[in-house]
């Protein structure tokens, strides 16, 4: 893989990972059309520094309130305060519980990977994915947002936007976009709703590229291309560190119309050139 090739798709994944347009769908594409491929060339390890490169990102945004968390869940454990206590004193570890019960429903996704995976290859599905992404944050866009916060989201909060994460796995679906879009109907305010979108993602994600790289071991590491996969994952990084920024300026102030009209145009656009090429 040439160190060109690498940064693209690196630069792919970090936008398109955190802006509400569905990385997958994009890479796809990318590797269908332009024979961009990583994973069919032999290149497992390459995708799993890439997801990498996005969870660093995610970390770098959020690390205090990460850091939050960690202490927080460890005061739980040490000091063990009652139950009624743990929620007016602990809301940093209540919201990591929240997240912990968002990416459960993850599992279910294990059973049916192979026929996800296989979607990939479809850009005509995936053209019709992207068209219901922009539906979907069209529809983001005109609802009212709620008040919950990490102090009172609920458990069935966690379940129905993790339930939704699990849908967004099909390639063409935004994770952010659908999650995020759940929870605003679930009636979270609208800049929570973006953060428990990105922090649910971390042990989704981190999950995900412990299996992969399990594989990618199997299948063998090229190290001559080593230097270009390093220099893919930091694209991916410094990309989704940006993105995410955007993402969230975009959400706070409502305008979720333009990714809208986006996806909408990519959609279409994979249709007709699928027939072409």
């Amino acid at each position: 893989m040439s160190v060109w090739n690498a940064i693209v798709l690196g630069l792919v994944q970090g936008i398109a990972e955190f802006l509400p347009i569905s990385s997958s769908g994009h890479l796809s594409i990318m590797n269908n059309l332009f024979d961009m491929s990583t994973v069919d060339n032999g290149h497992v390890f390459f995708d799993v520094l890439l997801h990498l490169g996005t969870l660093s990102s995610i970390i770098v945004v959020y690390w205090q309130d990460m850091v939050n968390m960690f202490r927080e869940v460890l005061g739980v454990v040490n000091l063990g305060p009652l139950a009624g206590q743990r929620q007016k004193h602990y809301p940093s570890a209540r919201l990591f519980l929240m997240i912990v019960v968002a990416s459960l429903p993850m599992l279910l996704v294990l059973p049916v990977k192979e026929l996800i995976d296989g979607l990939f290859y479809k850009n005509v599905f995936i053209g019709i994915m992207l068209i219901l992404t922009g539906c979907a944050l069209y529809i983001s866009d005109k609802m009212v947002q709620g008040s919950k916060t990490g102090t009172n989201i609920t458990i069935l909060d966690a379940v129905i936007i993790g339930l939704c994460q699990c849908v967004a796995a099909i390639p063409g679906l935004s994770r952010s976009g659908i999650t995020v879009t759940a929870g605003i109907a679930t009636g979270l305010r609208r800049d929570f709703a973006v953060k428990f979108s990105f922090l649910m993602s971390v042990p989704v994600v981190l999950g995900a590229n412990i299996l992969s790289l399990a594989e990618a071991v199997q299948k063998g590491i090229d190290p001559a291309s080593v230097p270009a996969y390093l220099v893919g994952m930091v694209a991916a990084m410094v990309s989704g560190i940006i993105s995410i920024s955007i993402f969230r300026r975009f959400f706070d102030k409502g305008k979720f119309g333009g990714f809208s009209y986006y996806c909408w145009v990519m959609g279409v656009l994979a249709i007709i050139l699928s027939t072409i090429f």
